[in-house]
Formats: structure tokens, sequence, C-alpha cells
């Protein structure tokens, strides 16, 4: 998928647009957070979604990946062979990084080519590794999802249906969510739907650029 315009057009649209981040840990329910975004009428753009499209889809990064995991990360049809690149990528962190230097500066291309066409003056970017990925730099405002541990992890085993210790694997991968509170905004409550049903109201009630913070604690 494309979003055509000229490069001044990006910037003066960008410059109106209101973008904010939605991030959280593996098991914080940041997908079910966005599309309650979604349902209020809010357009919302999947990091992941648009990373794994570019894998498979772009010409550059497959002859990037090609070169940097071998020639066996595509079938010969072309195809993504993901348990290659999962194998690359969860051999240790500087392979993983390798990979990032790749795909991720076309997300942040194709996140400011979609923002710069929306029509809403408001529009928020999913995003779990929004932090590690330097995303933080293209929105103006961060909210992270929070759910406390033992129940991202439970959440986690049943749907990957994965041991509690490859759950744990996972989670360890990401920054730890202390951090990623005290990073951002605003912080969205998913242990009930009550709290989550007041963190959205208020951010969504916020007026402007900046004013997540305010409403913290």
């Amino acid at each position: 998928m494309k979003w055509n315009m000229s490069s001044k057009q990006t910037a003066d649209r960008a410059a109106t647009v209101w973008r904010t981040a939605i991030t959280g840990g593996i098991g914080s329910g940041k997908s079910y957070v966005c599309r309650r975004l979604e349902a209020a009428g809010f357009p919302v753009f999947y990091c992941d979604a648009e990373a794994k499209r570019i894998i498979r889809t772009d010409t550059a990064v497959k002859q990037a990946l090609r070169a940097l995991v071998g020639d066996a990360v595509y079938d010969s049809g072309g195809q993504l062979v993901k348990a290659a690149l999962a194998a690359y990528i969860c051999a240790n962190r500087a392979q993983a990084a390798h990979v990032d230097a790749i795909v991720h500066p076309r997300v942040a291309d194709a996140f400011a080519a979609w923002a710069s066409v929306q029509t809403a003056t408001r529009v928020f970017m999913e995003c779990a590794l929004l932090f590690e990925s330097g995303f933080d730099r293209l929105v103006d405002d961060v909210a992270v999802v929070v759910v406390p541990e033992t129940l991202r992890l439970q959440r986690v085993m049943a749907r990957d249906r994965v041991s509690a210790e490859k759950a744990r694997a996972w989670m360890k991968l990401q920054l730890p969510e202390a951090e990623k509170i005290a990073r951002a905004d605003y912080c969205l409550r998913n242990d009930s739907e009550p709290h989550l049903a007041e963190d959205l109201a208020r951010l969504l009630a916020a007026q402007s650029p900046g004013s997540l913070h305010t409403l913290r604690g």
C-alpha cells in the first residue's frame, strides 16, 4: 500500500495532525485498545503489520535480508520463511538490531506518508517496540498500556499456547514496563473494563498535543 504526496505536502500535513503512540509490553492488550480507538472513529497505524508487509513485499528489503540472513530467508517463490528469520533474530540482540536497521526506516517512512493523508486531526500509532526503535520521535505523545505482569503472562500463555518459561523469555526481550511508564505521557490500565474505559475517556478528552502528561497519576 502506498500513500502518495509531495514532500512539502507531507511536511505541511504532518504539522497539523496530532499523533499519539500506543505502546506496551507483550500481553498488555495494545491491539485491543487500538480496536477500541478505531471503533471511536480514530485512524490507527499498526507498525508490526506494516513491518510484516514490508518484509514480505519490498524488493530492496528482501534483497538486504537475503544478504544479511542468507538466501534461505525466502523460498524459491520469494515467500518469506518465517522460521528462518525468527531463528536469526532470536539468536542474539545484535542480529535482531541488524534486521531492525533494515526494516524500521521503511516503517517510519510508511507511517509519515500514512499520517500525511489522514483527514482526521488526531491519529494513533500502535508500536510494541516504540522506545527501542526510536519511533517515539515520530509522535507528539505516548500512551502506554499497563497490566500486572502475572496477568500479562497468563494472557500470552493462553493466546500463543506457550509455556510460562517461553512467555517470560519473550517478555524479557522488551523494555521493562517500568521504563515504558517512566518515558510515556499517559497510562492506560487494561486490567479491567472499568479502568480501561475511564482511562480511554480521559485520553480522548485531552485537547492538544502534550496535554496527556498533565493527566498522569
